[in-house]
């Protein structure tokens, strides 16, 4: 979530607490606190949505990660030895069955490695004379298949938390608006009351928080002014 935004949402968790301690009668007070709430329930689900999006996003980063290595130590290692081997009787094989050790990104990894075990399938009974495990072969697709499955959870955790990023930009501009239109009956409400007024203006307040040494004070941006 943005700082900004997350200043925007904590305001109106404090307005909501000092509506529930004075309360209005008014039905259009009434509807603007039940919006109110609405909008901070809704910040939260958005607010779990992004960060359980974001976990899903480094989960599956390690996973991918972990995968790669595995296979290019175990299963496409193997592969490329007895490619090397088989060489003398299908020429070029071990050019075909061949991935980079290092560098490149998942995607293309994923493509070469399929195309290694496409290419490996149709020379398998070549390969198998020169020493390919056909268990070895078996493993490779399956773990390319949890690959995919590491890449798709990437992409959907990715999808999620951008979106509710986006949502949450979204729900705390309606809550400024809300309390807007709060602060114009709450500064009629409280104009002669010393101590509500100034507690209503501090909780309506959206308090930025730039870099600064302590001895500064925090900015202060009144959304209701």
């Amino acid at each position: 979530m943005k700082a900004k935004s997350r200043r925007k949402i904590e305001m109106g968790e404090r307005v909501l607490e000092f509506c529930k301690e004075h309360p209005d009668p008014s039905p259009g007070y009434e509807a603007m606190v039940a919006r109110l709430n609405e909008g901070l329930s809704r910040a939260d689900l958005l607010t779990d949505q992004q960060r359980n999006g974001i976990l899903e996003v480094r989960v599956a980063s390690r996973r991918k990660e972990d995968l790669r290595r595995a296979l290019r130590k175990g299963h496409l290692a193997h592969l490329t030895r007895v490619a090397r081997v088989a060489e003398k009787e299908v020429p070029g094989l071990s050019q075909r069955l061949k991935v980079s050790l290092t560098g490149g990104t998942y995607l293309s990894f994923r493509a070469a490695a399929r195309g290694m075990v496409a290419e490996a399938a149709s020379r398998q009974d070549i390969l198998v004379k020169h020493g390919l495990s056909s268990t070895v072969l078996d493993a490779l697709g399956q773990a390319l298949d949890q690959f995919d499955g590491a890449v798709k959870q990437g992409t959907d955790g990715r999808r999620a938390h951008v979106g509710a990023s986006a949502d949450l930009d979204s729900v705390a501009n309606e809550i400024v608006q809300i309390v807007r239109v709060m602060d114009g009956l709450n500064k009629v409400r409280f104009a002669d009351d010393a101590e509500l007024l100034p507690a209503w203006i501090s909780a309506s307040s959206v308090v930025a928080t730039p870099i600064r040494t302590p001895e500064e004070p925090g900015e202060e941006v009144k959304p209701a002014a």
